[in-house]
């Protein structure tokens, strides 16, 4: 008995651990509205920050328009290796300032892990919903 109560809570867990890491990019637009002031996703215009089109997949700190408004910290973490993938995506977006220290971003980060994957499909929809 308690082996099947074992392999039903590990089959739940990582049916919801799947569901939860592909992210919905409907509700990822509606959690970047909360970006929106200082970062663009759906064309490669700056704003406050670097645009976020292609986010997925570069090197930290090396968005060719942006270049001259990257704070040295988020220079220094390109410099070291750290390519915006889903997983420092995800830590980014949970806790910018303990990803990557002494950065510009003022924003605290999303506290939610949904509205992290969410957001996480949305940067990564193309054509964005």
């Amino acid at each position: 008995m308690l082996r099947a109560v074992s392999s039903a809570s590990i089959l739940l867990l990582a049916t919801s651990i799947a569901a939860h890491a592909g992210g919905d990019p409907v509700q990822g637009k509606h959690v970047f509205n909360r970006c929106i002031a200082c970062h663009e996703a759906a064309t490669d215009r700056d704003k406050v920050g670097p645009h976020l089109m292609g986010v997925v997949g570069r090197t930290a700190g090396s968005a060719e328009s942006f270049l001259g408004h990257y704070s040295e910290a988020m220079k220094n973490a390109g410099a070291a290796g750290l390519v915006w993938d889903e997983a420092n995506l995800a830590g980014y977006l949970k806790a910018p300032r303990l990803k990557v220290p002494g950065n510009k971003m003022a924003f605290g980060g999303l506290g939610s892990d949904d509205d992290i994957a969410n957001v996480i499909a949305y940067l990564k929809a193309d054509p964005k919903p």
